[in-house]
């Protein structure tokens, strides 16, 4: 696969990075690699236009919003039995008290 095809699969911290690469290396790189950068460049900015005009921030939502599905919920915290230990505790030092 090459870096063109990947562009859409990226999510915005990659592309972000991607681009400023591109952009540094198109104004210091040499030869091939300062080319390639030159034809990323636009390639990338009309991905982040497209993201921008849909309201898509990450590729995830993207594939969210293309397949109509939505995310799992959280899970829910298991109870904490170390809580239940205390109360556990102090009723017993209540009930010595008591006698």
């Amino acid at each position: 696969m090459s870096i063109t095809d990947m562009i859409p699969t990226l999510d915005d911290a990659a592309l972000a990075n991607l681009r400023s690469n591109a952009s540094r290396l198109e104004a210091t790189g040499v030869g091939p690699r300062q080319k390639e950068a030159a034809l990323l460049l636009p390639l990338i900015d009309a991905e982040l236009a497209t993201r921008k005009a849909n309201g898509v921030k990450t590729i995830r939502a993207a594939r969210v919003t293309k397949a109509g599905t939505k995310t799992a919920a959280p899970k829910k915290a298991a109870p904490k039995k170390a809580a239940k230990k205390v109360v556990v505790a102090a009723e017993a030092d209540a009930e010595a008290d008591d006698e």
